[in-house]
C-alpha cells in the first residue's frame, strides 16, 4: 500500500516512493550534518547519495564487463594462434602417412574436416614422440593414383 505523499489524486501512483531503512545512529548523525553543512534536506542527502553509488556501480560493473569481454576475445585469438601453429608443427615433423580405418570421431589435421568412426584415413607417422595427427584423403600429400 502507498503512502499519502506517494498516492495522487487520480489513484495513479506517482513516481516517487517512500523507503524506509534502519540506519545506525552514528550514521545518522553523519547524515544530518552533511545535510545541515550543505543546506539540503537529509532527504535529498540520501536520494542524491544513493542515486550516485548506483550510477558508479553501473559504470563500474560496464568497466568490468567490457574489460571481461576483450581479456575473453584475446584468450580467444591466441588459443586459435596457438591452436594453428600445433596443426603446421605437428604436420611438419611427419615422415610418411599410413592408412588407417578411424575407430573414433576426429577431424583432418589439414583441412579441418570432420572424420568419423568407420572413415578411411592417414595416420602421420611422426621420427620422435608427437601428438597424433590424422589427415583426410584429399590432403595426404604426394598422393599418387596407381
Amino acid at each position: 500500500m502507498y503512502h499519502s505523499v506517494t498516492q495522487g489524486d487520480d489513484d495513479k501512483p506517482k513516481k516517487e516512493r517512500v523507503l524506509h531503512t534502519r540506519i545506525p545512529a552514528v550514521l545518522e548523525t553523519e547524515l544530518k550534518a552533511a545535510a545541515e553543512a550543505l543546506r539540503v534536506p537529509v532527504s535529498n542527502l540520501v536520494r542524491t547519495i544513493l542515486e550516485d553509488a548506483i550510477r558508479a556501480a553501473d559504470r563500474a560493473g560496464s568497466q568490468i564487463e567490457n574489460g571481461l569481454e576483450r581479456a575473453a576475445r584475446s584468450v580467444h585469438s591466441e588459443r586459435e594462434k596457438l591452436k594453428k601453429l600445433a596443426e603446421v608443427d605437428a604436420l611438419a615433423k611427419v615422415v610418411g602417412y599410413q592408412p588407417v580405418l578411424v575407430a573414433v570421431d576426429g577431424t583432418c589435421a589439414a583441412c579441418g574436416t570432420a572424420l568419423g568412426a568407420g572413415d578411411d584415413a592417414y595416420l602421420g607417422v611422426t621420427a620422435g614422440i608427437g601428438p597424433k595427427v590424422f589427415v583426410c584423403p584429399a590432403c595426404v600429400p604426394g598422393k599418387k593414383d596407381k
